[in-house]
């Protein structure tokens, strides 16, 4: 399995089709956005090319790619409004395995890895994550990463028939 990464300068169609689909999978939604009620997981959000566009303005965007095929993405901001510390320098990060060939295969580990090598080269100490708490695979993945929780946000997001707590985790580079 060869794992690589591309930054995402200018979206076409195919990437756009691929976050559309991995927005919009159901498998997926609960995972990648926090949901009030489950009406909200089965609700469609359209990607439109000029709202990547914008998005990548100010938010570093990778594709991930295996054997040659996209398989997922992620992505991080800098110094949010929505992060638990407030903490300058900081880097929100997000990632999605979109292709279900791409799950269980390490990619997200390598991915994470290659993420905060972008991160620490653009200067920034701290990165800043929300995983559910439900989703204890990725829970366990950033733990084994250097990740510790910093704290809870209660009744969070929806999902199998009730609400959970975001866990907010942080990894500080050395300086």
């Amino acid at each position: 399995m060869n794992i690589h990464f591309t930054e995402l300068k200018a979206p076409d169609p195919s990437i756009i089709n691929a976050f559309n689909r991995w927005e919009n999978d159901p498998r997926l939604v609960p995972l990648t956005r926090p949901n009030k009620s489950n009406k909200e997981i089965e609700g469609n959000k359209l990607i439109t090319i000029d709202d990547l566009t914008d998005r990548l303005k100010n938010h570093p965007t990778y594709l991930i790619y295996s054997d040659d095929k996209l398989v997922g993405e992620m992505n991080y901001m800098v110094d949010p409004p929505h992060l638990y510390k407030k903490e300058p320098d900081t880097a929100w990060i997000g990632i999605t395995i979109g292709e279900e060939e791409g799950r269980g295969k390490g990619i997200g580990y390598h991915a994470i890895q290659y993420l905060e090598q972008q991160i620490e080269q653009h200067g920034l100490k701290r990165i800043e994550l929300g995983v559910f708490e439900f989703n204890t695979q990725a829970q366990k993945l950033y733990q084994k990463l250097g990740y510790n929780e910093i704290g809870r946000i209660p009744e969070f997001t929806y999902w199998n028939q009730r609400l959970w707590s975001d866990i907010r985790m942080e990894k500080r580079f050395d300086s």
